[in-house]
C-alpha cells in the first residue's frame, strides 16, 4: 500500500555543493517549476554548538508517532532520520529507503508542542539516492499519495546532495508559524530509482502551547475498528517505528 509510479522521468545528479555555492556568489538565483523556492538554501551560518541550539526542534518531535509512506522497510522513519543536530552524521541505524524503483517517500513528522520552523535541513544518500525536491504540507493529518499532488503544498525546494549536512533550506517563516506537524513529499531522487534519506533536522523555535499527546482523550470504551475506517487511512498502510 502507498507505492505507485511517479510518472516522472530522472533528474540528472547535481554536480555539488561548490557549484551551488559559486552560482550563489555570483547572484544567479533560481526559481523552481511553478515558481517555487528553488534551491533556497546556504551554509549554516553558526558553530556547531549554536548549530545544535538553534536545530533543537527534535527535542519537540513526537517520534513515536513519526510516519510514512512507501518505505522499502515499514516503520523506517522516526529514529533512523530524526536525532539531535550533533548525532547528524551518525549513519549507524541505517536509512530510510523509498521501494525499489519508486524513488518517493511521504513523511508525517508531529510535534509536542506547537513550533516555528525557520529552516530544514535534508541528508540523503550518494550516487543519485538523495532526494531532488521536497515539498511541505502543515498541520495535516491527511496527505498521502491518493491527494499529495491534488493539494498546494505551503512551500517546496529543489535539493542538492548534501552528505555532510551544511546546508539548509529557509522557510516562508511568516507561513510556519504554530505548526503542530509537518508533512513531506519527496517526489523524486537525483537521478537513482530509489531514494535513501539519512536525516530530516528542523531549525527554529518551540512555543509553550503543548500538544495533547494520541489518545489523551478516550471518547469511546471500546470502540469498532470497522466503524472508523475511511478512505484515506487505507491508504496510509504504516508500519512501527523502528
Amino acid at each position: 500500500a502507498g507505492f505507485r509510479e511517479s510518472g516522472r522521468g530522472r533528474r540528472p545528479g547535481v554536480e555539488g555543493v561548490e557549484r551551488l555555492r559559486a552560482a550563489r556568489a555570483g547572484g544567479r538565483g533560481r526559481m523552481g517549476r511553478g515558481g517555487h523556492d528553488g534551491c533556497d538554501c546556504h551554509d549554516h551560518d553558526c558553530d556547531a554548538e549554536n548549530c545544535a541550539a538553534d536545530f533543537a526542534l527534535f527535542e519537540h518531535v513526537d517520534v513515536a508517532n513519526v510516519r510514512a509512506l512507501n518505505e522499502a522497510l515499514p516503520g523506517c522513519a522516526g529514529e533512523r532520520i530524526l536525532r539531535a543536530w550533533p548525532r547528524r552524521l551518525d549513519f549507524s541505524a541505517g536509512p530510510c529507503d523509498s521501494a525499489d524503483e519508486d524513488p518517493e517517500l511521504i513523511v508525517h513528522v508531529p510535534f509536542n508542542v506547537d513550533v516555528k520552523i525557520k529552516s530544514l535541513c535534508v541528508i540523503g544518500g550518494p550516487e543519485g539516492s538523495s532526494p531532488g525536491r521536497v515539498r511541505a504540507f502543515l498541520n495535516r493529518d491527511d496527505i498521502d499519495f491518493s491527494n499529495v499532488e491534488d493539494i498546494p503544498a505551503v512551500q517546496e525546494w529543489d535539493l542538492i546532495e548534501d552528505r555532510d549536512g551544511v546546508l539548509e533550506y529557509q522557510t516562508k517563516y511568516q507561513k510556519f508559524q504554530g505548526v503542530s506537524n509537518i508533512t513531506l513529499h519527496f517526489p523524486e531522487a537525483l537521478g537513482a530509482d530509489f531514494l535513501r534519506l539519512f536525516f530530516l533536522g528542523f531549525k527554529g523555535e518551540a512555543t509553550k502551547n503543548r500538544r495533547e499527546p494520541v489518545g489523551a482523550f478516550v471518547y469511546e470504551s471500546a470502540p469498532v475498528p470497522d466503524d472508523h475506517k475511511t478512505e484515506a487511512n487505507q491508504h496510509m498502510n504504516f508500519g512501527p517505528v523502528c
